[in-house]
Parts: structure tokens; sequence; C-alpha cells
């Protein structure tokens, strides 16, 4: 079998006596990459666009026909073979890229608001508790943890907890009261 193609009007005509590119003894690579590389890389750049990545994919296909060359010279086609495989690599290219560009998305600063001033004087108020207090309050809380677990964790007396919470609400309750002032100039 032998490869004709049509003559491109910006390639000389093929010289008289150019080997063939099938026969009888298999196929010849170099004959074959060079009949062939421009026109599967206009195909694959058309396909992602690119012409150096259409370059280096198409590369890549000859390279792994290269290496296994003496079962791909047998194929009735082997240059059904290359571009199948330039095709696949420009596929899973496509598709690490959209993998890394979707992880790259998710890594992404999102802009939150600011606290508000409610969190701002809640954080305020539990930075001015005793350490044990403070403990105790965001843990039962903030972790939801009973006042066992608590004892537990902190290694102190139930009762140790209780008057913990007990103090810690109570001074919370003064820091956080809204302040109303009363103006007598009425």
């Amino acid at each position: 079998m032998t490869v004709t193609r049509d003559p491109r009007l910006d390639e000389p005509p093929p010289a008289v006596g150019t080997p063939a590119l099938h026969r009888s003894d298999g196929i010849d690579f170099d004959g074959l990459y060079h009949a062939h590389f421009r026109a599967l890389t206009l195909q694959l750049a058309a396909y992602c666009g690119d012409l150096a990545q259409a370059q280096d994919l198409v590369q890549e296909a000859f390279c792994r026909a290269f290496a296994r060359w003496s079962r791909v010279s047998r194929y009735d086609d082997p240059v059904a073979w290359v571009r199948r495989v330039a095709w696949n690599l420009a596929t899973s290219r496509w598709r690490r890229m959209r993998t890394a560009r979707s992880w790259l998305h998710r890594q992404r600063e999102e802009h939150v608001p600011g606290p508000g001033p409610d969190r701002v004087a809640l954080i305020a108020a539990l930075a001015q508790l005793p350490t044990g207090q403070r403990r105790a309050v965001v843990l039962h809380y903030l972790a939801d943890l009973t006042v066992t677990q608590i004892a537990e964790q902190e290694g102190v007396a139930e009762g140790t907890v209780k008057s913990w919470l007990h103090r810690g609400r109570a001074a919370l309750a003064a820091q956080l009261a809204p302040t109303t002032e009363v103006n007598h100039h009425d």
C-alpha cells in the first residue's frame, strides 16, 4: 500500500525517486515523520488553538511511535496511530489544565466581610475574663462540651467548672449589657 497525498501549494513537489513510505518490508520512520508532521501539527493546532502546543503534542506522539516502531510499522495505517496518540495527548493535557484551573480557583482567597460589632464586643469581653473562666465559657457555649467533659479536659472538679461558668456569664453580662444613657435635658 502506498501513501498518496495531494500536492500542497506551499510545498515543492516530491522528488522523483523518493523512497515509498510503505514498503513490503515495513515503513521508513523518517519518511513518515517528514510526510505527516506538518499536517498533524496543523490538525492539532486547530483542535487546541495553540501552534506551539500542537507541535509539542505531535512530537511526543512521534516519539512514542518511534519507541514502538517495530509494532507500529506493521499497522495498516501508522499515521492514524500517531494521530490518535496526539489527539489523546491533547485531550489529556486539556483535562490536566482544567483540573489545575479548578484547583487554583478553589485556592483563591475569598473576601469575607469583617466581623460585626457584636462579635467584636464579644471577643473584647472574652479577653477581659480570667483564663479559666474564658476557657470554660468557650468550651461550653462554643464547643458544646458538657460540664463533665470540661472538668476532665481541664483536670479540675465539676464544681470548679460550674463556678467558672457562673462567674464568666456574670462578667460577660455586665460587659455586654446595653448601656442606656438617660438624657435629663428634656
